[in-house]
């Protein structure tokens, strides 16, 4: 792009027509911000032929989850029927970082109505119906940032913004085959964002490798005056540190609920990393880390969405269970809630001296793959499985980052987490990386996208 050997307008338009055409194949697309990217793109073009060139990102499309909001008319749905044509007058910071930075709005992308926060049982809870991930059409995206998973595994951006909660970005990059970060709380400004979980809430990158990763959280972490929980604490990506030797930690057991074919695929990984890193099983401390995590998001999602519930909009959901599920968490205890702060702090202050001779825990990123689009989710990723690393990960507001690691026999993609103390993003992306450079999951596309959008390095299936 900055020797001009390729034009942001030229590039604009591909995805543009790419997000037009097969965004709807996948529900993955809510917006195409058609004349605002071509708006981008063009000053970009003429920037960059001036000799003004911003950075990695300059000239580079994009799609945001449809939470964040964004000005000049451009809808701000929250994936929910009733609030299908709500508009700000206003862009989130990140939106409004990464125009800085000279990316280009290309979309905004599909996601669970509310981010979840009617405590949805079943992948059709969007107003765009189930997302879909590209490398099965009857296996679903993930929740909550089910379009920005899509999107990016199907090529229609080079990256997307997604948020999460509890699981909201690993999720779908474990279903579609890419890589996804959590950033540490408070790296990212959410003042934009919609609000599921104040304490909890999360915003950060899903992009095709984990050194891209990187090059976008640096361009939208920082402080804001807007958001009181960000950090004054500058990021700066740096990948130097990919090829040195790593010592990573594996839970006791943390594997032993998952799926078949995302357990074995996690024991390749840990074997393959065996040639970049020491690895250790752990024990942590036994507590009910899931219990305080859920007690936290239930009773704070409850209080950012009382209006909403007290006007009756939530009638006009999609899923049935969303339009009555949210009254049972309005009667959480304010003692219970409080109990439950209190023993997060517990948790963060266990969790960082059980990690601390640590560069990373690894685990699987999900203890199932895709779940199929028509059926229930909960019985598959929430039953009998327990979730210790999203509990803990969020609960403490740890970074993570999920990166493919194989396939399913039915042919779609598992993905392992790497988790990193707090403030410890660079680390977490470094031995991801490392582990990218040692197998080649994440050249891998799904077939059959057309266009031949990934060129020679195209290599599909299993």
């Amino acid at each position: 792009m900055r020797a001009r050997h390729l034009s942001p307008v030229d590039l604009a338009e591909i995805f543009l027509n790419r997000l037009e055409t097969l965004g709807p194949k996948y529900n993955a697309v809510v917006t195409v911000t058609r004349k605002l990217a071509m708006d981008q793109a063009r000053r970009a073009e003429h920037e960059i032929a001036s000799g003004h060139y911003r950075g990695r990102l300059h000239g580079i499309p994009y799609g945001a989850k449809d939470l964040l909001a964004t000005s000049r008319g451009i809808p701000t749905s929250w994936g929910a029927a009733p609030l299908r044509h709500q508009t700000f007058d206003h862009d989130a910071t990140v939106v409004r970082k990464l125009e800085e930075a000279g990316a280009v709005l290309a979309a905004k992308l599909s996601m669970v109505e509310l981010a979840g926060g009617m405590g949805y049982q079943q992948p059709n809870a969007s107003i765009t119906g189930p997302g879909i991930t590209p490398w099965d059409e009857n296996m679903w995206s993930g929740g909550s940032s089910s379009g920005s998973g899509s999107a990016v595994s199907a090529g229609l951006v080079p990256f997307a913004i997604g948020s999460e909660t509890w699981g909201s970005i690993l999720g779908p990059a474990n279903n579609c085959g890419i890589s996804g970060l959590r950033p540490t709380y408070g790296r990212v400004s959410r003042y934009g964002a919609m609000a599921l979980s104040w304490t909890l809430d999360k915003i950060g990158p899903l992009c095709l490798t984990a050194d891209d990763c990187g090059l976008v959280l640096e361009a939208i972490a920082g402080e804001d005056t807007n958001d009181p929980t960000s950090s004054h604490r500058a990021y700066r990506y740096t990948a130097d540190s990919k090829n040195r030797p790593f010592r990573l930690g594996v839970i006791e057991g943390v594997a032993d609920d998952a799926d078949n074919d995302v357990r074995a695929n996690f024991d390749q990984a840990v074997k393959d990393l065996a040639a970049a890193a020491k690895i250790e099983t752990i024990r942590i401390p036994d507590l009910p880390y899931e219990e305080i995590t859920r007690i936290i998001l239930f009773a704070e999602g409850a209080s950012a969405f009382e209006d909403l519930i007290d006007s009756g909009q939530i009638a006009a959901l999609t899923a049935p269970e969303d339009r009555y599920s949210v009254y049972a968490r309005t009667a959480i205890l304010a003692k219970d809630y409080i109990r439950a702060l209190r023993l997060r702090a517990v948790v963060a202050r266990e969790i960082d001296n059980a990690m601390s001779p640590f560069d990373a825990l690894i685990a699987p990123a999900r203890s199932t793959p895709a779940t199929p689009i028509d059926k229930p989710f909960r019985s598959a990723t929430r039953g009998s499985a327990k979730d210790v690393m999203g509990a803990v990960g969020n609960g403490a507001g740890l970074p993570a980052i999920s990166v493919p690691n194989g396939f399913s026999g039915k042919g779609v993609p598992t993905g392992i987490q790497f988790m990193g103390r707090a403030w410890g993003e660079n680390t977490v992306i470094a031995a991801a990386s490392a582990y990218q450079s040692l197998t080649d999951w994440h050249h891998r596309h799904p077939p059959g996208l057309g266009g031949g959008l990934w060129g020679r390095s195209e290599r599909t299936g299993p």
